[in-house]
């Protein structure tokens, strides 16, 4: 029987899955290093400066062009799956500028001789239905044969130039909210050693498919100063960056936060990423954890999230106007989660 003839596991071609492929936070850090120094055109809003969601290139006085890019490995076995989950979580950059997506070109790298062709069609067909959702066109793209499975997006955006949401942008006294629930590295963690019920699936399918559209409307609001997703990093990772680009420290309260059905129980029976280590290795000298956090909870917030929540720093008196966005889309689980302080720029979980 050759390996085509084999029943397909995705995830086993993957060494890592999800948006927990990323490279390390501190590797990525030497990386860019040496991407600084170029000339910058005044055009040019948002680069690479604060590590934010995207670029965002102003085209005229009622125009920006957001441009963003995100691909991985497998995280479910499910080919239709693995293409919705990816295409969700590319779109999401555009929505965490405050954009609308207008296009996307798709990026695949696949294991021709070992993938069948209609395994891989079902990928592309997910990411395609998931497009159709967002309202745009997948308008091209590039294909290379690949040893593991790769699917995502190139996507581009518009805003205007007034209402471009940066990450960096949070200010003292802000209110933290935050979009979705976070464990979903734990869940795919249970899912590569099939330790996870149909229900962990279903919770883990519905939540990384879901686009962040309330972006856009959240962006529109005055009160809401930063806006960002998280991803890859964790919840930690992300709101490190609001924190280091407002000057501020963050503060968290754990028991305010957001978890999908049984992660909490999962994580303390062993079940999470490499990648959640690696996160805590390259920034937890910059956060303060309460006695009263255990460790599954730091897991838990350094769990790289594939297409993960929209995380907002607003003003007090927004607070209850994003709630109700959210809620309006179906974002359920969107909670306030903490504070934005006076103080040096850092993360403090009580």
């Amino acid at each position: 029987m050759s390996d085509l003839d084999q029943p397909i596991k995705l995830t086993s071609f993957s060494h890592g899955g999800g948006c927990g492929c990323k490279i390390a936070p501190g590797v990525l850090s030497e990386i860019l290093k040496k991407s600084s120094g170029f000339p910058v055109p005044k055009e040019l809003m948002v680069g690479i400066e604060t590590a934010d969601d995207a670029a965002v290139y102003k085209l005229n006085d009622e125009q920006a062009l957001i441009a963003t890019t995100d691909f991985f490995m497998p995280i479910v076995d499910d080919p239709y799956d693995f293409g919705r989950i990816a295409a969700t979580n590319a779109i999401s950059d555009v929505y965490a500028m405050g954009g609308t997506p207008i296009m996307a070109l798709a990026l695949v790298g696949m294991p021709i001789n070992k993938l069948p062709l209609e395994t891989i069609g079902k990928i592309t067909e997910g990411g395609a239905a998931v497009c159709l959702e967002a309202g745009i066109p997948i308008a091209g793209g590039h294909t290379i044969d690949s040893v593991e499975p790769i699917y995502g997006l190139v996507v581009m955006g518009l805003v205007h130039p007034s209402k471009v949401k940066r990450n960096a942008d949070a200010r003292a006294g802000d209110i933290l909210i935050l979009g979705k629930p976070l464990g979903v590295g734990v869940l795919s963690a249970a899912l590569k050693k099939d330790k996870l019920d149909a229900e962990g699936y279903a919770a883990m399918i519905a939540n990384t498919t879901k686009l962040n559209k309330p972006g856009k409307a959240l962006a529109q609001l005055d009160g809401v100063h930063a806006l960002t997703d998280v991803t890859g990093f964790g919840l930690l990772g992300h709101l490190l960056e609001l924190a280091r680009g407002a000057g501020l420290t963050a503060e968290l309260e754990m028991d305010r936060i957001p978890l999908l059905p049984g992660v909490e129980q999962l994580a303390h029976d062993g079940y999470f990423t490499g990648a959640s280590g690696r996160n805590w290795d390259a920034y937890g000298h910059d956060v303060e954890l309460g006695a009263g956090v255990q460790e599954t909870g730091r897991i838990l917030l350094s769990d790289p999230q594939t297409s993960g929540g929209l995380l907002v720093s607003c003003d007090p008196g927004s607070v209850d106007e994003v709630l109700a966005l959210f809620q309006r889309d179906g974002f359920d689980h969107a909670a306030v989660i903490g504070r934005m302080a006076e103080g040096a720029a850092r993360v403090k979980v009580a």
